[in-house]
């Protein structure tokens, strides 16, 4: 049974930093590309960041370039999202999510799915 779950949400101030993390099982994750989405009430979930398999490769969205880092531990089968000058608008819960496809930007490239972890920002 595949199973990605993440963990490290909480709440941040807003300038502060967060790593987020999500442990995959259940099969061999190394061919797949890496993902983080986010969803914030009332909207649709939206890209974050993602890794290939080879960890040569990372993308982002625009907003998050230069503030969050994707990585991944293939060894333990980690993957990672640091956060650092968090603002306010990054509030919203995170997940983390695989991808035979790499480089994909959209939620339906994705067919595992973790549950959620929560980021609240205080300004």
């Amino acid at each position: 049974q595949v199973q990605l779950v993440e963990s490290g949400g909480g709440l941040v101030q807003a300038g502060g930093s967060l790593r987020l993390s999500c442990a995959a099982s259940g099969r061999t994750f190394s061919n797949y590309a890496m993902g983080w989405f986010r969803q914030a009430p009332g909207k649709e979930r939206e890209f974050v960041a993602t890794i290939k398999w080879s960890i040569t490769s990372t993308y982002y969205e625009d907003s998050v370039k230069d503030r969050f880092t994707i990585s991944r531990d293939l060894a333990d089968n980690m993957v990672y999202l640091q956060m650092n000058s968090v603002k306010p608008e990054d509030a919203a819960v995170y997940y983390c999510a695989a991808s035979p496809y790499s480089a994909r930007r959209v939620p339906s490239d994705y067919n595992y799915w973790g549950q959620g972890t929560q980021v609240t920002v205080s300004s």
